[in-house]
């Protein structure tokens, strides 16, 4: 089952409903919005991925067929999304149960700091586990005469879809380079999107958040010269304090066309559920399949789950009830 909405107009709605929710006091006052009645569980369920080029929606498709042989719900179906910002906006408004997102835009999510939700929390978001490191890749075409972050003024860049994670993570970078919008063209678009634009000389950079090695960025570097533009420690260090991204190192080993690792920054993947759609016992099931399963993950960001590492990142972002219980019975420190 594939579904395609755009992040802007998803998060746009949620806007919409949490305002509509909150009344005449919804004035960006940062107060959770209580979304629906009485808890509604249900095991038909649906799960946000990301685009087809990216990392999230073939891990999506994995997860879902672990999720359906191992666990009681009845069935998972996965659906293309404009990422994170998407995945949250529609878990807040009940349509989908699951989702992928980055864990700075969860953090932001609960603590009412997503563009455009106008401060509203989002309280229906529950934690399941940390899966892999996302990073942060600058691209550039070999023949761009680009050598860093600073030769992008002017040019004209891929930074995401909007409302997405990698919008986010775009953002700080340019901002620590000292580039604002009006320094250079933004091109919102995903990640697939995005290389085929820079194959075609449309666009001069793109930016993305992705677990690593990405597919999309083998499949372009085998038709066309490119590279990744790196970061230097104190930008990465300075990136990493204003958005909640770690430092972090691609290995020259994760790309044909690399020569060395090359710096830059990393947030990590999670994997999120309702908190008043997907019952205790059901994300209990869930948790204990992602840990239980996950040799059964072909995909290269399968050997980063760990369970001794699940919470990294979670912050301010509640356990599920189930994970919560999965994580007490393995011994796990809770947050």
């Amino acid at each position: 089952m594939r579904i395609r909405r755009t992040a802007a107009a998803v998060t746009a709605a949620a806007a919409m409903v949490a305002l509509s929710a909150c009344g005449d006091d919804a004035e960006g006052n940062g107060e959770d919005v209580e979304v629906g009645g009485e808890e509604d569980f249900v095991t038909d369920l649906t799960f946000g991925t990301g685009g087809t080029a990216g990392t999230y929606y073939p891990l999506g498709g994995e997860l879902s067929d672990i999720f359906e042989a191992n666990t009681s719900a009845d069935s998972v179906n996965y659906v293309e999304s404009g990422g994170s910002g998407e995945n949250l906006g529609q878990m807040f408004q009940e349509e989908w149960q699951l989702g992928l997102t980055q864990n700075d835009t969860a953090n932001d999510g609960v603590n009412g700091q997503l563009d455009d939700l106008d401060g509203v929390e989002l309280n229906n978001i529950g934690w399941i586990a940390n899966l892999y490191p996302e990073a942060a890749h600058i691209v550039v075409r070999a023949d761009s005469g680009f050598d860093s972050v600073d030769d992008l003024e002017g040019a004209t860049i891929a930074v995401g879809d909007a409302g997405s994670g990698t919008r986010a993570i775009s953002d700080a970078i340019l901002a620590a380079h000292g580039l604002e919008e009006g320094d250079y063209t933004p091109e919102v678009t995903d990640f697939g999107a995005s290389t085929e634009m820079l194959a075609d000389n449309q666009i001069d950079a793109s930016i993305f958040v992705v677990g690593t090695p990405v597919a999309g960025l083998t499949q372009l570097a085998a038709s066309t010269d490119v590279d990744l533009l790196g970061l230097d420690d104190a930008t990465a260090d300075e990136i990493s304090g204003d958005s909640g991204a770690e430092p972090y190192d691609i290995s020259a080993e994760a790309y044909d066309f690399l020569d060395e690792d090359v710096a830059t920054v990393s947030v990590f993947a999670a994997l999120a559920a309702s908190t008043t759609q997907v019952s205790e016992d059901l994300g209990y099931e869930i948790t204990a399949a992602i840990f239980e399963h996950a040799d059964e993950i072909t995909l290269d960001v399968g050997e980063s789950i760990d369970m001794e590492e699940a919470l990294l990142g979670i912050g301010d972002v509640p356990l599920h009830p189930g994970a919560e219980r999965y994580y007490d019975e393995q011994g796990i420190d809770l947050p």
